[in-house]
């Protein structure tokens, strides 16, 4: 052989090795070790909502997390669902202790707070100095939502292309404080299909969120409790065998790798605030003149405003190389 074909085919070699490695697992969190991989939130919520986030110990002591039920091997987050109270509600909101750059991360959920008026639940990856180091939510609804609006935020900088998706992009701006939008409107996709929110998505059981975040691009997918992709359950993820994400925020107009760093995974139930209680006579003005008097004075009505977690886990490219979506590209380069 020539030298350029012997240089060739090493090079071939090489990029197969790595694509067969694909994404290795870093992270695990399971019942046994997911709240030591957390830390509760117990200050003011930044959205203002009508809440008091808790510590472990008064949420153990009023059965807020833990094994709560007959939920075999899931983790149970919860709000208080018994008394009254003119401060807020109590609930829980944790943040993981490690922070990540880049990755894999698959949420597989049985059962989330959503579809409830005056509940605004979420499960988000978040930097530093926000919006500075970005937000990405992954899911996120209020009120009688059936449907999930994923979002990201960012400083000024970064916009997104409507295509690649199948849900609807509203607004491309990522920018917290983009001229032309809503203030902390951010660039959001809207999902069409009511398995994947709220009444919906508990129905069928839960599934698995799937969310990618490489240097091009931070795609969403959502798996029901049917269709979950065998590479997946084998723990060996290949995105590039799972069709149209949800979500694509991608474009020329945004370097992922300045606007997303040292993100940190969190879980929230908050109520009211500045979205659930903004467009509470959307949708929920029937229930009470004000989201905060309805979520006060009506406790019981929240029992099913919990998140049951099967697992949360990380992924990383192997051997610190591409993907074979990413071979594709570079060999037809």
């Amino acid at each position: 052989m020539h030298s350029f074909e012997l240089t060739s085919l090493f090079v071939l070699t090489t990029l197969l090795r790595v694509s067969i490695a694909g994404y290795v697992l870093t992270d695990n969190y399971e019942r046994d070790n997911f709240f030591d991989a957390f830390t509760p939130f117990t200050e003011a919520d930044p959205t203002a909502g009508f809440v008091q986030y808790v510590d472990y110990a008064a949420a153990m002591e009023n059965k807020m997390i833990g094994a709560v039920g007959n939920y075999g091997n899931a983790t149970y987050m919860g709000v208080d669902y018994s008394s009254t109270s003119d401060t807020g509600r109590q609930s829980v909101r944790i943040t993981s202790k490690k922070a990540f750059n880049k990755g894999l991360f698959l949420a597989d959920i049985a059962h989330m707070p959503g579809g409830i008026c005056g509940v605004w639940p979420a499960f988000w990856l978040v930097g530093p100095n926000w919006p500075t180091m970005g937000e990405i939510d992954i899911i996120e609804g209020v009120n009688s939502a059936t449907t999930n609006t994923m979002t990201l935020h960012t400083s000024s900088g970064c916009s997104i292309q409507k295509s690649g998706m199948s849900g609807t992009a509203n607004y491309t701006d990522c920018d917290t404080n983009a001229p032309e939008q809503p203030k902390n409107q951010g660039c959001g996709v809207l999902s069409s299909d009511t398995s994947n929110f709220g009444a919906g998505f508990n129905a069928i059981g839960g599934g698995v969120y799937a969310t990618e975040w490489t240097s091009d691009a931070i795609s969403i997918w959502f798996f029901p409790r049917t269709s979950i992709p065998a590479d997946i359950t084998a723990s060996t993820p290949d995105t590039s065998k799972w069709g149209t994400p949800l979500a694509n925020f991608a474009g020329n107009s945004c370097n992922i790798n300045a606007h997303f760093q040292n993100m940190n995974i969190v879980f929230d139930t908050t109520f009211c605030g500045a979205w659930a209680g903004q467009v509470w006579t959307q949708d929920c003005k029937e229930k009470a003149d004000t989201c905060e008097a309805y979520v006060q004075e009506n406790a019981s009505v929240f029992v099913d405003a919990y998140w049951l977690v099967n697992s949360v886990r990380v992924y990383q490219e192997g051997n610190g190389g591409s993907r074979k979506r990413g071979l594709k590209r570079e060999v037809g380069e």
